[in-house]
């Protein structure tokens, strides 16, 4: 059973680490396989919270973009270096394709072989020569093995075609021929003698006993056929190993890992209908048509924390949302099929999480129970935000009780930990909780970080504001960074040059940099609802 990916936002906070963990958790016990991820580095505070109650970190998902494993292509689509040419058409029908890569005995690719090189090798008359195996000559030729000395048949083809004495005076035969014949004994008995490499004796004719005894006296590999001179002399080619006729050595290739989007670029620039699968140890997998591109399977994928294409995985579009969990305004993904979204007005996923765990009466077991708690603490600051409802209390109350640890001291230990911005560079301040939102044409950027030391950020106050007017330089109109002390319970504000009257709009006051907003605290309830009224008053 595939597995599906559980995942909060970019830039994952506490609320969407522990949600990702927990409703994994839920859903494999439930009978699902599922399993977390993150879609960035998580904060100091989820680490101390994952650490805390021994929960290790979820891996880190890049996207979730098509890419050429996921496509059903021709697995195992290729032949080895050895393989007879006969044997090479014969599979390239069977699965409908018209060139065919060639491996060597790791299966690392070697080169391409199509139909159409075939075809004009068998017009440019290389049958003469050959180089292949005892084997796949019986094979080819529909044989019966008379006398085998050699595995690996090397040599120059020619046919008892003129008469007993001619052949005798204008024929100098050697070791490395091999005689094609009928029931001509004298030619026989003279290539013998010559010990050439292999005798193929045509028309279901019989060795005479006296030419098998010196034949296997001189050891010359005999082979009979029920075909005749000529058909014989055609079929032989056929034997051939296939990495004699490979005329692209260095195929253009795909990597499995390869995004689907790219190779359809690729086929469209290149304009082959072909083309071989590689691994990154240059293994050969199979191969890939142009018109394979549209049988894909899609990564599925439960999103919690966030409804949003700006806040999802890059290639969300590309995947199988299967369920929404989140207590955030609706944003703008949509799905091909109904699904379940469960959206409630309460403080934080966990909440929403806690009341699910009830639903299907499945027990909590302590850790998962701190990981929701510490999102819920996290997401109401304390039960200070407004976005706090009773019903996040109510579950805060009972996870507590389960992870045995005091809300109060746990919670203030937690922040702690978590607010320290030291050794933080002024980029990891602010794109630590970053989140980007569109309002009609306009984009606006607003970052909070939670700290209770506020003056580390003051002292560097212009640095701040360049960087924010660095951001704002490219799509954004507002770019804001929401300082918010817990303990204080409010917000010190710091935004882009440019955005100085939006802000003082938006607060209804003569802001200017670092000013402080008293119960100013919930990103969701009070920053980003009050400045997009004033982006659309001013649309």
């Amino acid at each position: 059973m595939e597995s599906i990916f559980i995942f909060g936002h970019r830039n994952p906070d506490t609320d969407s680490v522990c949600s990702s963990i927990s409703l994994s958790y839920l859903k494999n016990k439930l009978g699902q396989n599922t399993v977390p991820r993150v879609l960035g580095h998580i904060n100091k505070e989820s680490k101390f919270v994952l650490d805390y109650f021994g929960v290790k970190e979820p891996e880190y998902l890049n996207d979730v973009k098509v890419q050429l494993r996921n496509i059903e292509y021709n697995k195992n689509m290729f032949v080895n270096e050895n393989t007879s040419i006969i044997n090479a058409i014969n599979f390239m029908q069977k699965k409908e394709a018209t060139a065919i890569p060639v491996v060597n005995q790791k299966k690392q690719l070697i080169g391409f072989v199509s139909l159409k090189e075939i075809a004009t090798m068998v017009i440019n008359g290389v049958a003469e020569n050959l180089n292949t195996s005892y084997d796949n000559i019986l094979q080819a030729l529909d044989g019966e093995e008379i006398l085998r000395y050699d595995e690996e048949i090397i040599g120059k083809v020619l046919i008892g075609g003129y008469q007993s004495q001619t052949f005798f005076d204008e024929v100098q035969l050697t070791n490395n021929d091999i005689l094609i014949i009928g029931d001509r004994y004298k030619v026989i008995n003279y290539a013998i003698e010559s010990k050439v490499k292999l005798i193929i004796i045509t028309g279901k004719h019989q060795m005479k006993e006296e030419l098998l005894e010196k034949a296997k006296t001189n050891k010359v590999n005999i082979i009979a056929t029920p075909k005749d001179t000529f058909n014989t002399g055609n079929s032989i080619f056929y034997s051939n190993y296939i990495k004699n006729i490979i005329a692209n050595t260095n195929p253009v290739t795909c990597n499995y890992l390869d995004y689907r989007t790219e190779f359809i670029e690729l086929a469209n620039k290149i304009g082959h209908t072909n083309y071989p699968i590689v691994n990154k140890k240059k293994e050969c997998l199979g191969l890939i048509k142009v018109t394979d591109v549209d049988k894909h399977s899609k990564q599925k994928v439960i999103l919690v924390d966030h409804n949003s294409l700006e806040q999802s995985v890059p290639g969300i579009e590309e995947a199988e949302i299967a369920e929404i969990i989140d207590h955030h305004n609706l944003g703008a993904i949509g799905t091909a099929i109904p699904i379940n979204f469960r959206s409630m007005p309460v403080g934080c996923t966990s909440t929403i999480l806690y009341k699910m765990y009830q639903e299907y009466n499945v027990e909590i077991p302590k850790n998962i129970a701190g990981l929701m708690l510490s999102a819920i603490l996290s997401d109401t600051m304390l039960f200070k935000s407004p976005t706090c409802t009773e019903e996040d209390k109510k579950a805060a109350e009972d996870l507590s009780r389960i992870a045995e640890v005091d809300i109060e001291t746990y919670g203030i230990q937690m922040l702690t930990e978590a607010s320290s911005i030291k050794g933080m560079t002024i980029e990891d301040v602010i794109y630590q909780d970053f989140k980007s939102y569109k309002v009609g044409n306009t984009t606006l950027g607003i970052s909070q970080v939670f700290t209770m030391d506020f003056e580390n950020i003051k002292k560097d106050l212009e640095e701040y504001i360049e960087k924010l007017d660095e951001i704002a330089k490219g799509e954004y109109t507002v770019v804001t960074l929401f300082v918010t002390d817990v303990i204080k319970n409010g917000s010190y504000v710091l935004f882009n040059t440019k955005a100085k009257d939006i802000i003082s709009d938006s607060f209804d006051v003569a802001i200017i940099e670092g000013y402080f907003i008293k119960d100013l605290v919930s990103r969701k309830k009070q920053m980003l609802p009050n400045i997009m009224e004033t982006l659309e008053k001013r649309a």
